[in-house]
């Protein structure tokens, strides 16, 4: 792998102007792709195999033309206070806006709400219409979105309180924000602080918005939708920031050894390079392996998220080599630039002269009370796991919006006029083809719902043309996000039995609310068979990369550590409130039930990626022959600064996404930002020393008969010896380990 990844280094270096000029154009033409590309859906929730998917199958299969996609929206109207709906001036403004939304293109209907029963609240002051397309939303014109809302604001002319909600009002997409420019500030001025060097942090920053230009260009080309890509474009800029961090990082010491602008490119490439590859490919792993889960949806993300990480990796090993070809010298610090002009051992002052640095010192305390500090980490990061005991998973939908959002505000107007449930009335669905009398068994149906604790009103049966299959709306007394809803659902599908043993017939329970149950059903099913693949798959790529089996035991331990401290902190706020108002959370409720699965994903990834970039450099001290504890001290004078300051990069980025209205994309800013924090300084800065330090000799065990099994991959850059794979290289010290 070093000796690969050398020779790619070196190629890059001499063919700089091919390489970027290669790159350029993968920009252009996936920027002109994206460009060319139709709107982005939105995400559904296709859940194969489940009752609701099954449900809406049927639907589509027994009521053709029906189209269950087809898009929706809901206009709300409001009296003045004191004034009802149904005064004389209120209703005609409300029946002329819902005439002029009925005549227009693509519409499908438009419900008067005095012709329509149970459409106006009992105490008279609210109001609503349901509109129905004849295309999905992500087909409807802009005249067709532009309509409805003009009929809003006619609306409002009127006096009246007029909001919109349902499928119709696609959210609008946010690639980044205020919040997002200031993360990326933040790691400008960590990469200026870290290096001293304009350039040398410019190229980091540049790489990586290269490398998101490729990866989101393409995401948007193949028509993923919004929140699939702003969660590529959070990862893959975090990734490619620090990837490029630590091979500028190794290629500047290697300038500090004497070495020359070519060979120092080719080595840095071939040692940071090779822990850049195998840290990518574990998050890879993390996030392709969320296909495991069942979930198209989830499996888009995952895939999109994986690609972009993919795309950070191939560019920082042959662009960045490439743009130091042109600013090799420009990367160095003002005083080792000077002496870069004379001989080749003039570099400058090297790695550990002088006062120890703080990675040094803090790496020598934590080897003096390695056990101490170990209790003491576990401890902190299990009090802070302590909400996580309490996580409830759910879909939050409009109430978790902004109440800035018309959106928001129409769910609000509807639950105070007609109940909390009425947000996320259920679909029941009666396939009574088997039935010998297809309408008695609807009847017996709409019997059953009715006198179900929970309910509190329901639609009479809806046949279709063949009458072998009924519709029914029932409304439940608790919001769509309620504990209570779910268990609701569950009793509902219990009764169902006993309607198929009594009249022969299905009961089938769909609609928004039931689909988001079972889509956080499933993802509960799935996380421990996730998190043993993808734990199970990196365990043995790090045990081939540290050829140990405890450090990659410790590695999987302490990520559960770091994860298990995110749920809490995302439980804390977004469940318990806390710090709710500082980060603009305006409801707290659920998590989303897609949020811990990929969160998962994502931190194993990255932690990882730590494990990697800072053990790889102990390792290489021991297998040199210093002692356990000299090797700890080393490897973290070699990479604490920069791990840490790679660290801080991430957290900048992550907490940039914290500001955007996206409930999901929060969710993973804060979660993604906490364990970030977590891994890097409590784990692997302070646990990971610790555990090492009372292991010692043994943290690097491998059996004999596993050691001969277990491929040699070379990380550390042994085969390059002193002049590259191509020079006679000195031969390797000996592994104390086997010695």
């Amino acid at each position: 792998m070093a000796a690969f990844l050398y020779r790619l280094g070196r190629f890059s270096f001499r063919r700089r102007r091919l390489v970027a000029l290669l790159w350029v154009v993968v920009l252009a033409a996936c920027a002109f792709a994206a460009a060319k590309a139709p709107a982005a859906p939105e995400d559904g929730f296709s859940m194969p195999g489940t009752e609701a998917q099954k449900a809406f199958d049927l639907l589509d299969q027994r009521f053709p033309g029906g189209n269950s996609n087809a898009a929706d929206a809901r206009i709300v109207f409001v009296a003045p206070e004191g004034q009802k709906v149904t005064a004389g001036p209120n209703k005609a403004a409300i029946e002329k806006i819902v005439a002029d939304v009925a005549n227009g293109d693509q519409v499908k209907g438009a419900l008067d709400p005095f012709k329509m029963a149970g459409a106006v609240s009992k105490d008279g002051t609210t109001a609503y219409s349901t509109v129905s397309y004849d295309v999905e939303n992500v087909d409807l014109t802009d005249a067709t979105t532009n309509a409805l809302k003009d009929a809003a604001e006619k609306g409002r002319d009127a006096g009246l309180t007029v909001e919109l909600g349902g499928s119709a009002l696609l959210p609008e997409g946010e690639l980044g924000g205020t919040t997002e420019l200031v993360g990326v500030a933040a790691a400008a001025v960590v990469l200026l602080i870290t290096f001293g060097s304009l350039v040398a942090a410019g190229l980091p920053l540049l790489t990586a918005i290269i490398g998101i230009g490729v990866g989101v260009g393409s995401i948007v080309a193949i028509g993923m939708s919004t929140t699939t890509t702003i969660l590529a474009l959070m990862l893959g800029l975090a990734v490619g920031i620090d990837y490029a961090l630590f091979i500028v990082s190794r290629y500047r010491t290697e300038r500090t050894e004497g070495h020359d602008a070519e060979e120092a490119v080719a080595r840095a490439v071939g040692t940071a390079g090779s822990a850049v590859v195998f840290a990518g490919l574990t998050v890879f792993i993390a996030l392709a392996g969320l296909s495991v889960v069942g979930i198209p949806v989830l499996t888009k993300m995952g895939l999109a998220a994986a690609s972009t990480v993919v795309i950070a990796v191939l560019v920082a090993v042959t662009l960045l080599p490439a743009l130091l070809g042109f600013f090799h010298d420009a990367v160095l610090p003002r005083t080792q630039r000077k002496g870069s002009k004379g001989s080749k051992g003039s570099g400058g002052r090297r790695a550990g002269d002088g006062r120890p640095g703080l990675g040094t010192r803090w790496a020598r305390f934590v080897i003096r009370r390695p056990l101490a500090v170990l209790v003491l980490g576990v401890l902190g990061l299990g009090l802070i796991s302590v909400p996580m005991l309490d996580l409830q998973l759910g879909m939050p939908g409009d109430e978790s919006k902004s109440t800035s959002t018309t959106q928001r505000r129409a769910y609000d107007a509807l639950a105070d006029g007609f109940g909390p449930g009425f947000n996320g009335p259920l679909t029941v669905v009666v396939d009574a083809k088997t039935a010998e009398d297809p309408k008695a068994a609807a009847a017996r149906a709409a019997k059953l719902l009715t006198a179900t604790d929970g309910i509190v009103a329901t639609t009479p049966p809806a046949f279709n043309e063949a009458g072998d299959t009924a519709v029914l709306t029932a409304v439940p007394s608790t919001g769509p996000s309620s504990a209570d809803t779910t268990d609701l659902v569950h009793t509902i599908r219990d009764e169902a039995r006993d309607l198929k043993s009594e009249t022969g017939a299905k009961m089938l329970v769909t609609g928004t609310t039931a689909v988001n149950i079972d889509v956080s059903q499933k993802v509960n099913d799935a996380l421990l068979p996730y998190l043993a693949l993808v734990v199970g798959l990196a365990f043995l790529l790090l045990m081939v990369v540290f050829r140990s089996l405890l450090v990659p035991l410790k590695a999987a331990l302490g990520f559960l550590l770091s994860v298990a401290a995110a749920f809490g902190t995302v439980v804390a706020v977004f469940q318990w409130g806390w710090l709710a108002d500082a980060l603009g959370v305006e409801q707290t409720g659920p998590v989303m039930s897609m949020t811990p699965i990929f969160l998962i994903g994502v931190v194993f990834g990255l932690a990882m990626d730590y494990e990697v970039f800072l053990v790889t450099r102990m390792r290489e001290a021991y297998v040199h022959g210093e002692r356990p504890g000299e090797a700890i001290v080393t490897g973290f004078r070699h990479s604490a600064r920069v791990v840490g300051a790679a660290a801080v990069i991430m957290i900048a980025v992550f907490a940039g996404f914290i500001g955007m209205s996206e409930s999901m994309i929060k969710m993973m800013g804060l979660g993604l930002a906490s364990a970030v924090f977590f891994d890097a300084f409590v784990v692997r800065m302070t646990i990971v020393p610790a555990v090492l330090a009372l292991l010692g000799d043994r943290a690097w065990w491998l059996p004999k008969w596993l050691a001969r099994v277990v491929p040699q991959v070379d990380v550390e850059g042994e085969k390059l010896g002193h002049g590259g794979p191509s020079a006679p290289a000195s031969e390797p010290a000996p592994d104390p380990v086997r010695a």
